[in-house]
């Protein structure tokens, strides 16, 4: 097979290995979908949706949210997060209020009206989530679980890939002339 008639992305013929890491990159592209089309739908951007989501969890696990942490977890500048935050808060869905333990900062909080729309929006779509996670043989479950969280783990990890390299230029064929 030449390179450009490879039937799988990868660069072995692992038929296993292939196989889970396809059905992982198909699970990446329809997660990656589906935050599109929820964010789309709720009228938000996907960062904005990803903020919003970091402040829920945070809150989920008894932590608080600052805009500092939410600009680490999303990448983004303060000036970035400040935006997010004026839309955020000027929809209603985000509010910031003064920091529990310092006065001189504020943390992030979801508004009762976030929390409604994240749930009436996604409740469905999680239980049958779990149901498909419950058809899971029992035995096989600790497995799946290691393999996406080492899965996740490693690719936290990559680095910076450099820039591809532009192919090395032919020397002109010669012409002919006459």
């Amino acid at each position: 097979m030449g390179p450009t008639s490879r039937a799988t992305p990868y660069w072995y013929e692992d038929r296993d290995v292939v196989g889970m890491l396809e059905a992982l990159r198909t699970f990446r592209r329809a997660d990656q979908d589906m935050r599109a089309r929820l964010s789309a739908g709720m009228h938000m951007n996907v960062t904005d949706l990803q903020a919003l989501r970091f402040v829920i969890a945070a809150e989920n696990a008894g932590e608080v949210a600052t805009p500092r942490g939410l600009a680490t977890h999303l990448h983004i500048s303060t000036a970035s997060t400040t935006k997010l935050l004026d839309r955020l808060t000027g929809s209603g869905h985000l509010a910031r209020e003064p920091h529990p333990s310092d006065r001189r900062s504020l943390v992030v909080v979801a508004t009762d009206h976030a929390h409604e729309e994240v749930r009436e929006r996604l409740a469905r779509m999680h239980e049958r989530m779990a149901e498909i996670a419950r058809e899971v043989p029992v035995d096989a479950r600790p497995a799946v679980e290691d393999f996406l969280v080492r899965m996740a783990a490693h690719l936290d990890t990559e680095g910076d890939v450099p820039p591809l390299r532009p192919a090395p230029r032919r020397p002109a064929a010669p012409t002919t002339s006459g």
